[in-house]
């Protein structure tokens, strides 16, 4: 991991603030666009209401970025932390909209969140239970887990017919090759922003390659105002348990990532940390829910950025949010964003998670070097992967089964939870001290001074 070049609480000048900003969104733009995408796709929505819960995720994700990094009360975490809709909901979402419409979908999240909201008060006992080990293993999870989408971007598309075509691996490899060599020998500017220099370089080869499609812009409007209650609301009780079940699992997902996220930011993360941060994920879906967009959580990719580059700066992500909104208020600048071709984003991911296995390996190398840590390494990990590599292992299992135990972040981390509470000789975690947070404005100029 790169040194912190920007702590949590460190301002960067406003030039360099903007492109650290942009690279953390170019990061995560292509997976908030993509879960209300395969919603509207899977409910046959037709163009107006796509660009209407497109344009609505992007606006809700801004917000609750900025809410979380710069915090409102007990709310926000405070943390570098871009917020996004998730592919935890996408199944539960499917299912509900396929017999209550986006209605049901809205108005089932709204409730649900109840679950997340509540459990948030639950954080700083649920925080005992995450040794080094444990987290250890939930952070190397998160990087495992997230590499095969890299893989699959650099190959241009997992199912497509050009899957793995020579070109496209050229141009990943690339791309690696360059933020490699910026985050390596670049100084300064130049080595914080090795992810967006490495895709804006790649990018620009692509287009004087003739490969990249102006259709999106051409085709997205340029301003659109934001649409509450587009699709109105409604709250089956069907939807409402599915959502609850999706909501628990992204309790332990959004844990995972807040626990990787202190590792990147050498900022020790305490319960009323967590505590903080799970409950602006479920304020944040339910407000999300009244302005027409899925639920949102924390993204695990952009702690990604945050440990390859060294940027810890909380204000840098906040201003994340801002674009974000900005691209929610005028759809033609994520139409752009969404030109970059999947490879040169390949190439660059494939950075950014491999770093967050890497941090993951590092807190186990400080874990207890014993058959009992070896154990729970070994079992949670393998757990993790099966599900993660060969995700039909679960298709004959109850729909609620498989919305539990679908993503490998969560087995991984619910078999290491479990095991370190049942094998003899627990490992105990040292006190943490609860990191400052500014309680006002005046408060965050003198700590950034």
């Amino acid at each position: 991991m790169n040194a912190v070049l920007y702590r949590v609480e460190d301002r960067p000048p406003a030039p360099m603030t903007l492109i650290l900003a942009v690279q953390h969104l170019l990061a995560a733009l292509g997976g908030i666009i993509a879960v209300p995408l395969v919603l509207a796709s899977a409910l046959h929505l037709d163009s107006p209401s796509t660009i209407a819960l497109v344009n609505a995720a992007l606006l809700g994700s801004g917000i609750v970025t900025i809410i979380q990094c710069k915090g409102v009360g007990p709310i926000g975490i405070r943390l570098p932390c871009v917020m996004g809709t998730s592919f935890t909901f996408v199944g539960a979402g499917i299912s509900v909209g396929m017999e209550h419409g986006v209605a049901g979908i809205l108005g089932s999240s709204m409730a649900a969140s109840l679950i997340m909201i509540a459990g948030s008060f639950f954080m700083p006992t649920i925080r005992k239970f995450f040794p080094h080990t444990v987290t250890g293993v939930v952070v190397a999870m998160i990087g495992l887990s997230l590499t095969p989408v890299a893989v699959d971007w650099a190959a241009q598309g997992m199912g497509g017919q050009a899957y793995g075509d020579l070109s496209s691996l050229a141009v990943a490899g690339f791309v690696l090759a360059l933020v490699i060599a910026f985050v390596q020998w670049g100084r300064g500017i130049v080595s914080a922003s090795a992810i967006v220099l490495g895709i804006l370089i790649g990018y620009a080869v692509c287009v004087l390659l003739g490969v990249v499609d102006f259709a999106p812009v051409r085709q997205a409007p340029v301003f659109a105002l934001p649409k509450p209650l587009f699709f109105g609301v409604s709250f089956p009780v069907s939807g409402i348990a599915a959502m609850a079940l999706a909501y628990l699992v992204t309790i332990v997902e959004t844990t995972g990532t807040f626990m990787a996220l202190g590792v990147a930011t050498g900022v020790d993360i305490s319960g009323k940390a967590l505590s903080r941060g799970i409950l602006c994920d479920g304020i944040g879906s339910a407000a999300a829910a009244l302005i027409s967009s899925p639920p949102v959580s924390t993204f695990a990719q952009n702690v990604g950025v945050v440990t390859l580059t060294g940027v810890a700066s909380r204000h840098v992500v906040a201003l994340t949010g801002v674009l974000l909104v900005l691209a929610g208020l005028f759809p033609v600048l994520g139409a752009l964003v969404v030109t970059i071709p999947q490879p040169v984003l390949g190439g660059a991911g494939l950075m950014m998670f491999a770093m967050i296995i890497a941090a993951g390996v590092r807190m186990l190398g400080k874990a207890a070097d014993s058959r009992r840590s070896s154990l729970i390494v070994a079992v949670s990990i393998g757990c993790g992967l099966a599900v993660t590599m060969r995700p039909n292992l679960l298709a004959q299992m109850p729909d609620f089964i498989r919305e539990i135990f679908g993503s490998g972040i969560t087995v991984g981390a619910m078999a290491a939870v479990l095991l370190n509470a049942l094998l003899p000789g627990q490992e105990r975690e040292p006190v943490h001290e609860e990191f400052p947070v500014p309680e006002n404005a005046e408060a965050v100029e003198r700590s950034s001074c």
